[in-house]
């Protein structure tokens, strides 16, 4: 189920509970109604209104740090592609074959992450997505592949004196932190949200609109201030929902890092 579909569906739980409530009223014994449950219904109803926004609160707050960090994080493996692009460019013509693999790499994994936006031209990649190699294919095996065999010729290179050694060295050490990078930002992008949790703050706000329909008059007015509440509440999960998935819904992580860092390895 896609973020929005989540969102429609407690927007539209939190409707039918409102609508349970004010089914159910008219049904219930007078003492039901005396001035005294209802004080302790709102009671209720203002606790659990309080613990709702603070937990909500919480779950928006932790979604923007994990946004945050894979930003940061997208922002630092761009930077890792081009130092090792660097190594390897400074090594000389000999690194040409593990160059051209890297390039391609980062050029395939634009155009398999970002899958709403244009891929990079060229015909020098696969440019479609490959399936069931994970979430998004970002911890594809394709592209796990292609960074493995890049790492692989450059072990195999054949240094001439010790500065070409050095480098060699310097590459195969900046190969396994990317590597490292790429598989937390994999982690990273399954998400953090706990779902036994998100059902136990779903049903907080279930009993809150059933305690609404119970209480609320029967009027044009509360029925809008109702959904309005329901629709707020939904788009507010769309939004963590969002953020705690950062490469996919509509708050995506941005691509421009790596296209730039892309486009400095194709010089």
């Amino acid at each position: 189920m896609t973020e929005l579909e989540t969102s429609v569906v407690v927007f539209l739980c939190l409707l039918a509970a409102t609508g349970l409530g004010a089914f159910v009223r008219p049904l219930l014994p007078e003492e039901h109604k005396a001035h005294e449950t209802v004080q302790l219904l709102k009671l209720v109803v203002g606790m659990l209104v309080t613990f709702a926004a603070l937990v909500l609160g919480l779950l928006t707050a932790s979604s923007k740090a994990v946004f945050d960090t894979t930003t940061t994080d997208i922002r630092t493996y761009a930077a890792a592609l081009i130092q090792l692009d660097n190594s390897l460019r400074e090594y000389g013509p000999q690194a040409d074959a593990p160059r051209r693999i890297l390039r391609a790499y980062t050029a395939a994994a634009i155009a398999s992450t970002w899958v709403q936006e244009p891929p990079p031209p060229g015909d020098y990649y696969q440019k479609t997505p490959v399936p069931g190699y994970g979430t998004d294919n970002l911890d594809s095996r394709v592209l796990g592949a292609m960074l493995e065999r890049a790492q692989r010729y450059t072990r195999e290179l054949q240094p001439a004196d010790p500065f070409h050694q050095k480098l060699a060295e310097e590459a195969l050490g900046r190969f396994d932190r990317l590597i490292q990078q790429r598989w937390k930002i994999v982690e990273e992008a399954r998400g953090s949200a706990s779902s036994p949790f998100d059902r136990i703050l779903v049903f907080w706000l279930l009993v809150i609109f059933l305690c609404f329909g119970l209480i609320a008059p029967r009027n044009a007015l509360a029925l809008v201030t109702i959904m309005l509440g329901a629709l707020s509440i939904a788009s507010t999960v769309l939004v963590i929902l969002d953020l705690d998935t950062p490469f996919t819904g509509s708050i995506l992580v941005p691509s421009q890092s790596m296209r730039d860092a892309l486009a400095y390895l194709s010089r």
